[in-house]
């Protein structure tokens, strides 16, 4: 079991931005001092919903001031970059941390960061799958070139190359953050592994596992290949002596910061969104997530490991708002949790 923490960079309602920022920061040096396995770090624009813009950027902060940890974005929006600059990035944190970045990368939504970026809706709707075959090959192969609808560029060498690394595996590990079947079917058919949000429970991410099997193998995908698939189940995390005192922590500081985190984002075209109501969200992820005593939280990450085959979570510890709490509840979960787990 490898459990890691999902770092959003929230900005809670009467926060600065620094705050969130400097939270961000110390929970993920505190995770690795806790014995936690990774570290996943989300990217956002223009919303307090997470003031990290760039999760390549915080990547490198944050695999300077660890020794161990794991570091990966969850996720860069690839749409609103170029995939052979993403790339570029990637190799050179996997290269030069040993091999400790996972780049974790995700079609993102169709927010007004298309406009801002000059990326369009085409790139959102229709381009993703072009640029993440971009993106793949550039982190397998020694030269790339492309002739397709969004990218064509003579072919050049790959530098630095991610195979040239010293120590560690011989490329960063790409996932893909996957919503719906069509993405899905997009990971499995290129042998990536998926990154399953934190809003579904056991069983639909149950189902997603086994629509990636019958997809890996229509693809020509080996069942061992497919088997070995390390995918990832986001989820929340709060330990308390008391099921109902972890309860109540999130459930006083996650809605307003949900509502205000979600009603800042803005469709580039005007598009009717419908956002979850911000209470009953917060209870159902304590209701599906280890959100409880030390037994409880190890409890539900066994069964959700037993039911889906996953056994790699990034949890959000964040969810009080507060850095003292979220030390606390990370050292917590290393301390009390994640001894129960084998």
């Amino acid at each position: 079991m490898r459990v890691g923490s999902f770092v959003l960079a929230a900005q809670f309602p009467g926060q600065g931005q620094g705050e969130a920022l400097h939270r961000a920061v110390r929970s993920a040096e505190v995770a690795e001092e806790a014995g936690l396995d990774s570290v996943w770090l989300a990217e956002h624009h223009f919303v307090p919903y997470g003031v990290c813009p760039s999760a390549t950027t915080l990547a490198a902060l944050l695999l300077g001031r660890t020794r161990r940890i794991r570091v990966g974005t969850a996720v860069s929006v690839l749409p609103t970059q170029h995939p052979v600059m993403l790339g570029e990035q990637a190799a050179l944190l996997h290269l030069t941390s040993g091999g400790r970045f996972t780049l974790g990368v995700g079609r993102g939504g169709p927010w007004v960061d298309l406009e801002v970026f000059g990326a369009g809706i085409e790139a959102y709707e229709k381009g993703f799958p072009e640029s993440l075959d971009v993106l793949h090959r550039w982190l397998t192969e020694p030269r790339v070139g492309a002739s397709g609808e969004r990218y064509a560029f003579r072919e050049v060498p790959v530098v630095p190359r991610p195979d040239e690394a010293l120590s560690g595996p011989c490329g960063p590990e790409l996932i893909l953050a996957c919503t719906s079947p069509s993405s899905v079917r997009l990971a499995a058919e290129r042998g990536l592994a998926m990154l399953l949000g934190m809003h579904i429970g056991d069983e639909e991410k149950a189902e997603m596992v086994g629509l990636y099997r019958s997809c890996a193998l229509a693809a020509g995908r080996s069942p061992d290949e497919i088997a070995a698939a390390q995918h990832v189940s986001a989820g929340v995390a709060q330990v308390a002596d008391r099921t109902v005192e972890a309860a109540e922590t999130l459930l006083k500081a996650m809605p307003g910061w949900l509502k205000q985190g979600l009603d800042a984002h803005i469709t580039v075209d005007g598009r009717e969104r419908r956002m979850r109501d911000p209470l009953a969200y917060t209870q159902l992820l304590c209701s599906i997530h280890p959100v409880g005593t030390p037994k409880l939280c190890a409890d539900r990450l066994a069964a959700t490991a037993e039911r889906t085959g996953i056994t790699r979570f990034a949890l959000l510890t964040e969810g009080s708002g507060d850095l003292d709490s979220t030390e606390e509840n990370l050292r917590r979960l290393g301390a009390d949790v994640l001894p129960r787990l084998v």
